[in-house]
């Protein structure tokens, strides 16, 4: 049984907000897995089942200005920073209507539009990433945040410990979330970390660090202001490690024979759709005719998608090095910019 409080919330318009931003991942990730089983989306495909609250309450305390980086299972933190579901499915059905044309698939969404930068299918590879963008920000003077988000796999991996260093070092303004759910792949925290409390190691590095319920949507938004909060103000990076667990396999090629039935269903108990869902039907916040009517818009949401995504059109042989090799001419200069380029006369 899905346990909630009687107490209720206290900015129920707030909470329905959040309850549709994770039903929207929860629908587009189902989606995913109906168009990768009937074979139109191709490649390796990660979903975000279970997690939603991660991204959902993380976004809402970040400004348009600010940057996300994010792993390859970064289809709702793509949809909750504001790229479009059409965009995103194009994108994996190889179109060229899709966010980076067709040419990155469902692991490498990107979207320069929303400061949206991966879509990073290197375990780890994100972080130094996240780490560059929040200097460059430091060194304009600008008052943005960079948000990385990174499974606990990361945390074995040495650009973690290089990232953290760094951070702590320069002072930067990035906020690091770990969204721990406990397998990397199929290998068990306990497996691969002798200590497996990750905001400890977090706090290693000289910077503020604490573990926050994932499965409760307020309590990581709650959280997540505080942090950004603090890294805006000046207080320098900052660690969240979100407690939370994907409900499906790692991959759709995973047979996923490294836990228990029974834990996968322990946790989905904790599905925090139904807790939040739960918590305002029981306190009177949620009427039921109010909760079909949600549900009827993010699927009209998804179905649309669905059909921008079909209509979509791959991108001709023609257009094969295109973004592979500069389009301006190199005259040897640094920097390979020719001369009309420098005195600012070539069109971008």
């Amino acid at each position: 049984m899905t346990t909630h409080t009687t107490q209720g919330i206290p900015d129920a318009d707030h909470a329905l907000h959040l309850l549709r931003q994770m039903l929207r991942v929860r629908r587009l990730e189902e989606k995913c897995i109906e168009l990768y089983s009937a074979a139109k989306i191709r490649g390796f495909l990660h979903v975000y089942i279970g997690e939603e609250a991660v991204a959902a309450g993380v976004m809402e305390a970040l400004e348009r200005e600010d940057a996300v980086v994010a792993t390859y299972r970064e289809h709702g933190h793509a949809l909750l920073r504001g790229v479009s579901a059409g965009a995103i499915l194009a994108e994996m059905y190889g179109h060229a209507e899709g966010c980076c044309r067709g040419r990155g698939g469902s692991m490498h969404l990107f979207d320069a539009a929303t400061r949206f930068y991966g879509g990073n299918a290197i375990v780890a590879g994100g972080l130094p990433l996240a780490v560059g963008l929040a200097l460059a920000d430091r060194m304009a003077g600008r008052q943005r945040v960079t948000v990385c988000f990174f499974g606990e796999g990361a945390v074995a991996e040495g650009e973690f410990h290089e990232s953290m260093n760094l951070a702590a070092l320069w002072q930067l303004p990035v906020l690091f979330c770990c969204e721990n759910n406990l397998y990397a792949m199929g290998t068990a925290l306990g497996r691969s970390e002798s200590q497996t409390d990750i905001a400890l190691k977090a706090a290693g590095y000289e910077m503020p660090a604490w573990a926050v319920d994932g499965m409760d949507v307020l309590a990581v938004e709650e959280a997540a202001r505080r942090a950004v909060d603090a890294v805006r103000s000046g207080g320098g990076p900052h660690f969240l490690e979100l407690r939370t667990y994907r409900f499906r396999a790692h991959s759709m090629f995973d047979p996923e024979l490294y836990r228990e039935k029974a834990e996968v269903a322990q946790w989905m108990e904790r599905d925090p759709i139904s807790l939040l869902q739960g918590t305002m039907q029981a306190a009177g916040q949620l009427a039921e005719k109010d909760w079909a009517a949600l549900q009827e818009d993010v699927d009209a949401e998804i179905s649309t998608a669905v059909g921008f995504a079909e209509n979509g059109t791959p991108e001709p042989v023609s257009e094969l090095s295109r973004f592979v090799y500069s389009d301006r001419p190199d005259d040897g200069s640094p920097g390979g910019q020719s001369e009309q380029d420098r005195k600012g006369g070539a069109a971008g």
